[in-house]
Order: structure tokens, then C-alpha cells, then sequence
């Protein structure tokens, strides 16, 4: 029988690749490579390939620079795009220390850990996002050629556009089938509200391969963009006035074959273990949300009217709740699910799923008592309404989400020490940055008035 490592020697050399990129991901889940040529690749599947950690953001010290990065040959995949005009592919690597033990900043060691937990307590972490994206025109072309600055989209359609059919159109279709024929499943792809903006929903899998799968996705996407002059942007809201870009999750808990979330006889179908799960959302997602919206753009997404979240309720068709448990298609049980509508598409996928993971694992395992349903549109209820029901508003601020984190041992005991105290800093300096910087709204709303 062939080994992994065999299948994918063999297949570089049948292919003709001349290049094998090494993927990983820094702490903020900024994709990371460097290649190396088919000579190398036997001993980087066997050994690893050292590199310098020390110029990685939330890597290593420079006293402590050098780590490994150890293919996973299950992530093997020739990329569709070419280098030097030659074919390329491209593996996911495990960063480990010298001394071949897991390094502590690895975004992906974090979602094993994670991972294994809830394999110790038999459940298998699935994962399926819906993943939003803009595309505009080039930096400072305006829709008729002019020298505009302003993000310009690239299309103007809305909902369900079925005239998006010039370059937008074109992109969004291509990179469809660039993940079809990667073997990366598309659920649906359709044009969502804003002008120039797209979704992608991808097929569930379990949340470490889903994680390697929205990493892929947005390479794609921006690849292909850039192919055909145009720009393609996760930024969580890059126009003002219009909804932003969310990742919209589907998570489960499988137990073997069967979907722990499922109870046939319960009113909702739900299970106590899914119960607990979403109480435990519920409970952690203010202190979890600096690293499901990590950025300061992340909270200029979650404001009222653009169906982003802004309370931490659950419902089963109420869109402006955090978590909601859609009806199973065709009451399959295998299919039941519960949505978590905060995460954006520029979060560190490997980060927020762990912290998910967590935050939901302990409501089942503490047996936290889930909350009653809220169904009515919290955008426009009363904040007598609010208080009365004591429902708990969500950060509405990057500087008030690393508050709340700071505070978190849930957090703290999932990243490890590494990766939380390095996220802290990180985060709390570009708070400080943004706080000190005087934007345009400011000049135009007191400049000449003051």
C-alpha cells in the first residue's frame, strides 16, 4: 500500500511540478509560505524544513528564532495558478521547536488541541462557513477610469443578482469551479446584499480541514481576482452604509456517525449537548469575540440594521440573534446544526474555531442551562426590553473585546500562554493606534465647525 508521503512524491513527479509551497499561518492568521523544489521533498515530508521564526508576527524571540515547519501530507493539493510559469503545489505544515516538540505560536497546534479534548470526549468538531467577500476595481480607478480613491465595486447588484454576469460574475463562477476542481466542495454560491459583494458557503467537514479550507478559499479568491486587474477584499466592512462581509459558521458535534445535536424527541430537535453547546456560546462569546473579530474594522460590521449580531440570544429563525438552529432540510438528522453569526472572513480560522470549540464544550460539560429563545428582532427592541430579559450586549469595540478576552481563562487555557499574551499586545497596540488616529468623518464634522 502507498504512504501518504509516497503518493505525494509520486504525484510531483508526474504532474511535473517544479515548486512545493510549505503553508502556515502567523497568529493573526496572515497566510505565510516559502517553496522549496522537488529535490527537497523527501526529506521535508520525513524531517521538516527549518526556517526563522523570529520574522513570523507571534512567532519566536530572536534568541529563539529557528523552528520547523512539518509538512501534513493529507493537505497536499496542486494549486491552480502556476510560478514562474511552471506547475506549483502546496501543503499545510505543523510548525514545531527543534526539539520536535508542537510550538506553542502554531495556530494549528491550537485547533488540534482543542480538537483532541473533544475527541477525549468523543465528539468529532464539524465546521461549514459562509464566507463573504467584496470585489472591487483597482486602487484608484473610479467606475469610469477616473483617479477616484474610493473603493469602488465592482458590480452593483444585490441579494440574488442574476445580472452580475460582466467580471464580478465571471470571477465569482471561476473561483467556484477552482474549488470544485481543487476537491474543496461548494455548497452555494450566490451574490449577497451589498454592491460587489459574493458568498461562498462551503461543505461541512471536521473544523481542522475546514480551517485549512477557508486559508485555500481566500487564496483563491484573491488569486483569481488579481488575474483579471480586479481586488478582492475580506475586510469585514470596506464601505460605509452598506452590510458587511460575516463568516457565517454551521458547527456540530458528531459522536462515530451519529449527530450528538440531535433529538428527535425534543420540541427542537435539539439535544441537551446541543443545548449545553449554545449556552456555552452564549455565556463566552463576549470574552471570545477579540479573536472571532479581531480586528477594529470587525465592530464597524456589528452595528444595527446590517443582520450582524449585537446581543448574545439564540433563536431558530430570528437572523438578528448570535446563534441560530436552522430547521434540518428535510428533517435529517444528521443535518441538524446551530450557526454562529459573529466570526468575519479576516479572523485567524484556526483561532476561532478553537475558541468555539471551548467556549461551547463547556456548556456541555457544566450543563449550563440554555437561555429562552429570543424571536423578535432585537434591532428595534426598546432598551427596557433589553434590560428586562437581562440579555448582554456584545462588544461593540476591538478595545472592549481585548478587555473582556484579557479576562478569560477559557480563552487564556485554549491559545496557551504564547499565543494569548502575544494576541493581547498585538491587539491592544492597534486599538491604541486607531484610537490615535484622526479620521476623515472628524475632519468633516469639525474642522470647520470648531
Amino acid at each position: 500500500m502507498v504512504s501518504q508521503n509516497e503518493y505525494v512524491i509520486r504525484t510531483v513527479e508526474q504532474q511535473g511540478v517544479r515548486f512545493v509551497q510549505l503553508w502556515f499561518t502567523d497568529v493573526l492568521g496572515t497566510a505565510k509560505a516559502f517553496s522549496i523544489t522537488p529535490a527537497e521533498l523527501e526529506v521535508a515530508l520525513d524531517e521538516g524544513m527549518t526556517f526563522d521564526g523570529s520574522a513570523i508576527d507571534g512567532f519566536s524571540r530572536v534568541v529563539e528564532s529557528d523552528v520547523l515547519a512539518q509538512p501534513d501530507p493529507m493537505t497536499f493539493q496542486i494549486l491552480p495558478w502556476r510560478t514562474a510559469g511552471v506547475p506549483t503545489a502546496r501543503v499545510f505544515c505543523d510548525i514545531f521547536n527543534l526539539d520536535g516538540t508542537p510550538f506553542e505560536g502554531c495556530p494549528r497546534h491550537v485547533l488540534r488541541r482543542a480538537m483532541e479534548r473533544a475527541r477525549t470526549r468523543g465528539f468529532t468538531f464539524y465546521a461549514a462557513p459562509e464566507l463573504e467577500y467584496f470585489y472591487f476595481r483597482p486602487a484608484g480607478e473610479g467606475p469610469d477610469g477616473t483617479g477616484n480613491r474610493a473603493p469602488q465595486p465592482l458590480d452593483s447588484g444585490s441579494y440574488f443578482e442574476m445580472r452580475s454576469a460582466g467580471l464580478s460574475g465571471e470571477l465569482h463562477e471561476r473561483t467556484v469551479l477552482t474549488l470544485e476542481d481543487m476537491g474543496i466542495p461548494v455548497e452555494y454560491a450566490q451574490h449577497e446584499d451589498a454592491p460587489g459583494q459574493h458568498e461562498i458557503d462551503l461543505r461541512y467537514t471536521d473544523a481542522l480541514s475546514m480551517a485549512d479550507t477557508v486559508m485555500t478559499a481566500r487564496q483563491v479568491i484573491k488569486e483569481i481576482a488579481s488575474e483579471q486587474g480586479a481586488y478582492a477584499t475580506f475586510m469585514p466592512k470596506p464601505i460605509e452604509g452598506v452590510q458587511g462581509s460575516g463568516m457565517h459558521t454551521h458547527f456540530s458535534l458528531f459522536e462515530g456517525e451519529v449527530n450528538a445535536f440531535h433529538d428527535p424527541g425534543d420540541p427542537f430537535h435539539l439535544s441537551k449537548t446541543a443545548k449545553g453547546f449554545i449556552a456555552g456560546l452564549l455565556a463566552h462569546a463576549p470574552e471570545i469575540m477579540a479573536v472571532t473579530n479581531q480586528w477594529v474594522n470587525s465592530y464597524k460590521r456589528l452595528v444595527a440594521g446590517y443582520e450582524a449580531p449585537l446581543y448574545a440570544t439564540w433563536s431558530r429563525q430570528n437572523r438578528s440573534a448570535l446563534v441560530r438552529v436552522p430547521s434540518p432540510k428535510g428533517g435529517r438528522a444528521e443535518a441538524t446544526r446551530i450557526e454562529f453569526r459573529a466570526p468575519d472572513p479576516a479572523c485567524n480560522p484556526y483561532l476561532c474555531y478553537a475558541v468555539v470549540l471551548a467556549a461551547g464544550l463547556k456548556g456541555v460539560e457544566e450543563g449550563y442551562e440554555l437561555p429562552p429563545e429570543t424571536d423578535i428582532d432585537l434591532f428595534d427592541a426598546s432598551p427596557d426590553y433589553i434590560t428586562s430579559r437581562d440579555i448582554r450586549a456584545l462588544p461593540s469595540t476591538l478595545a472592549s473585546a481585548i478587555e473582556l478576552m484579557q479576562g478569560s481563562d477559557l480563552v487564556a487555557e485554549t491559545l496557551g500562554d504564547h499565543v494569548f499574551e502575544w494576541f493581547i499586545r498585538n491587539k491592544r497596540a492597534e486599538s491604541a493606534a486607531y484610537r490615535a488616529h484622526v479620521t476623515q468623518f472628524e475632519i468633516d464634522r469639525y474642522f470647520s465647525q470648531l
